[in-house]
């Protein structure tokens, strides 16, 4: 008998974790603004280090939390301001395992710091248009970044 009572209380833990980690989904895709992406986390194997997720934009901020986490805090944040594009390609060898087939890779600079996403082809596209509408800088402040594509050459 009391190997049934710790069965038992070993699902209902279970059952209420995969309760938290869903409702915890829920309440990040109710305000609106989300995607589904992979943030690649890891670069030490090529090709892998994938982590799936939901993308939150909140003002000038893309938000990234881990798909299966109780985390309240995203695990990374991408400012709209200091985030350039840099390539657009297709998953490549083992990453073609771990992505659907429409879904494009955006190897991304910010702060000095590469950042790899995956998304839809289509998300990619809405992605794009929400750097471009970023709000305009001062004049006075740093030149603009273009949002795809190499630095214009100074001279």
């Amino acid at each position: 008998m009391r190997i049934l009572e710790i069965a038992g209380i070993c699902v209902v833990a279970l059952l209420a974790l995969l309760f938290a980690i869903f409702f915890r989904r829920r309440l990040l895709r109710l305000g609106g603004g989300t995607i589904r992406l992979q943030v690649r986390i890891n670069t030490i194997v090529p090709g892998r280090g994938w982590s799936t997720g939901v993308g939150q934009f909140v003002g000038d901020e893309l938000r990234f939390h881990r798909m299966f986490s109780l985390a309240i805090r995203p695990k990374r944040i991408l400012d709209r301001r200091s985030l350039r594009v840099e390539e657009r390609r297709l998953p490549a060898g083992p990453e073609r395992l771990t992505m659907p087939g429409h879904w494009v890779v955006l190897r991304c600079r910010t702060a000095g710091v590469d950042v790899e996403i995956a998304m839809a082809d289509t998300t990619a596209t809405g992605f794009l248009s929400w750097l471009e509408a970023g709000p305009p800088r001062d004049p006075g402040s740093l030149r603009g970044n273009p949002v795809f594509g190499p630095r214009p050459i100074e001279g």
